[in-house]
């Protein structure tokens, strides 16, 4: 099964000028946990609900004046949509994520792959539940 099948297509970009506050305001109407950056029209990033209480929050910065681009997650993980779901559990497992963006091979965000996609699309419980055992344990740097 290719991760094209599984994923929740088009998800919703935020830009890297937005505020926190705007994110989360975001995150609530979605029930989201992320939102991709994006920049003309390309991925430059990620920011999930644990880089703003983490990285924002918790260092006493302001969510309403902080922009995106200074907490967001730079390296961003992700798949191709023409991949194996294997594929997308084996990089959930080597850096413990949950959730993966998807690109097509143009580089375009197509969509976002969750632990929960492979659990619930692909009837692969087993394979969902390895993965989520080895990314609930400490963390440890990819070989």
């Amino acid at each position: 099964m290719k991760i094209k099948d599984i994923i929740t297509a088009n998800p919703r970009c935020i830009g890297p000028e937005a505020t926190l506050m705007e994110v989360a305001i975001e995150m609530k109407n979605l029930d989201v946990g992320i939102l991709p950056v994006c920049e003309n029209e390309r991925l430059i990033g990620t920011i999930t609900d644990r880089d703003i209480a983490v990285r924002a929050v918790a260092e006493g910065l302001d969510p309403r004046a902080i922009t995106v681009r200074k907490v967001m997650s730079r390296v961003v993980i992700y798949c191709f949509e023409d991949q194996d779901i294997w594929y997308a559990a084996q990089m959930m497992d080597t850096y413990q994520i949950r959730r993966l963006p998807v690109l097509n091979r143009e580089d375009r965000l197509v969509g976002i792959v969750s632990l929960g996609d492979l659990a619930v699309r692909t009837g692969a419980e087993n394979l969902a539940g390895r993965v989520l055992e080895r990314i609930s344990g400490p963390s440890q740097p990819p070989a």
